[in-house]
């Protein structure tokens, strides 16, 4: 079986490496970047199976990165960021973040997290297979299987 791609996106090097190791000694396949401009650049190549991203980074925001990811995939994201308000999570969920860990944060709940959003994923990549697998017939803008 092949390993998730995970896509750490973090301006703190010392951080992205951190996080980066833990992953790789879970199983986890890490590609990482320090800006989200290189993150952007990369993730059609790579097209990881979630996004760890920073929201407060040099450049575009990691919330811009986020919308940006969103208008080409659903892939899973997870902002790990400092940025710990109310209004800051409610904003990066409104941005398309599927989760939100504020730091400094504990790795074993980092690592809860992205198996969890790793196996609601997978889950839902089985659901949409099946439906495009099923037989529709369209007449007049009414779809029925």
């Amino acid at each position: 079986m092949e390993k998730p791609c995970v896509m750490v996106v973090d301006d703190e090097k010392e951080i992205a490496d951190l996080v980066e190791v833990c992953l790789v000694n879970e199983g986890y396949h890490v590609v990482k970047y320090y800006s989200p401009l290189e993150a952007l650049a990369g993730y059609e190549k790579e097209k990881p199976d979630l996004g760890i991203i920073d929201i407060m980074m040099p450049g575009i925001s990691g919330l811009k990165t986020c919308e940006e990811i969103r208008k080409i995939s659903y892939v899973p994201i997870l902002f790990l960021t400092a940025k710990s308000k109310e209004s800051d999570k409610l904003i990066g969920f409104m941005a398309g973040a599927d989760d939100y860990l504020i730091k400094p944060f504990s790795y074993t709940e980092l690592f809860a997290r992205v198996r969890a959003l790793l196996r609601r994923h997978q889950v839902y990549d089985r659901e949409i297979l099946q439906i495009q697998k099923e037989e529709w017939i369209e007449t007049h803008q009414i779809r029925i299987n």
